[in-house]
């Protein structure tokens, strides 16, 4: 089974629990420090990572991480899980899940939109509109820049792709010109 499918069932089992205990906010953040914290510290990752460290070490390294934290009580069940079964090295990409499956429940849907330069305010507010009347949904924006582009902009929305770039225009024009 592929660590994508792993992480999307933990993802979810997860969303079922706070979405109805109305923690999903918190525990999301929580998690995604705790993601950052494994990921930042090579020692850490490497213990937990392991086989030849015993779960019983990992456990109190856990244990003692969590009450120095003071994560909420999912949060903390949740990571427990994820350590007992050797996931907890993997939870960057549960919360990758973690995330979209929220999104989706909510009705959000993730844009990411590259642009040569960098957006107005106002620009940025009738994109969002823009894109949320295309897809019906509430839409989450997240810029990148690349000049390559030249100007206009690029927007992916799962696999969908908005291609408004003069750098595409120009490379479309360039294959008519060849006739091809």
């Amino acid at each position: 089974m592929s660590l994508q499918t792993i992480a999307r069932r933990y993802a979810i089992a997860l969303a079922d629990v706070v979405i109805e205990s109305g923690e999903a906010s918190a525990v999301k953040d929580e998690l995604l420090q705790w993601g950052d914290m494994i990921s930042s510290n090579s020692l850490l990752k490497e213990a937990l990572a392991n086989p030849t460290v015993p779960y019983d070490g990992k456990r109190k390294v856990l244990h003692e991480l969590i009450k120095r934290t003071r994560v909420r009580e999912t949060t903390a069940n949740f990571l427990q899980v994820l350590l007992r079964n050797q996931r907890l090295t993997e939870l960057n990409e549960v919360n990758k899940w973690f995330g979209l499956i929220l999104d989706d429940r909510s009705g959000v849907v993730a844009a990411d939109v590259t642009t040569a330069r960098a957006v107005a305010p106002e620009a940025t507010e009738a994109l969002r509109q823009k894109l949320a009347s295309i897809t019906r949904r509430k839409v989450r924006l997240k810029f990148n820049t690349d000049p390559d582009l030249i100007g206009g902009m690029v927007a992916r929305i799962g696999s969908t792709v908005y291609d408004g770039s003069i750098k595409n225009q120009l490379h479309e024009m360039e294959l008519k010109l060849a006739g091809s």
